[in-house]
Formats: C-alpha cells, structure tokens, sequence
C-alpha cells in the first residue's frame, strides 16, 4: 500500500490495518522458524508498511495536539 493510500484511511481503518499486519507478521516469522516461508521479502514489506502506518497516526496525533494547544492559548 502507497504512504498516499494509507493517509486518506481513517483513523480507525488505519488501527484496523495495523492490527491485521502485526498479525500477519507473526505467522509469517513461525513459518520462517520452520523454515516453510517461501517469500522472505513478504516480512519485509509487511514491517515497512506497519511503519509507514504508524508514521500516519503518529503525525495525525501531533496535528490534533497542536491544533488543541494553539485553541487553548487564543
């Protein structure tokens, strides 16, 4: 998934999205434990995904905080 698709996900898609990934990543490490993973390159994309995930809700976070301070203070 594109950084552009991921930030026009809403907030709760965005958790949903991460969750099913973070899940998804385990199985795909017990099947590279038993050596029955056939696509490594597949936990790679995952992780980075996840990443790029949580860069969107971190930003998102620092938006809303801001935009509450900067109303608190006029």
């Amino acid at each position: 998934m594109k950084i552009k698709e991921i930030r026009d996900l809403s907030f709760d898609e965005l958790q949903t999205r991460q969750r099913d990934l973070k899940q998804e990543s385990f199985h795909l490490r017990l099947q590279q434990q038993a050596g029955q993973l056939e696509k490594p390159s597949q936990l790679r994309e995952i992780r980075r995904e996840v990443a790029r995930i949580e860069s969107v809700l971190t930003q998102r976070g620092k938006t809303a905080q801001s935009g509450q301070t900067s109303g608190q203070a006029a």
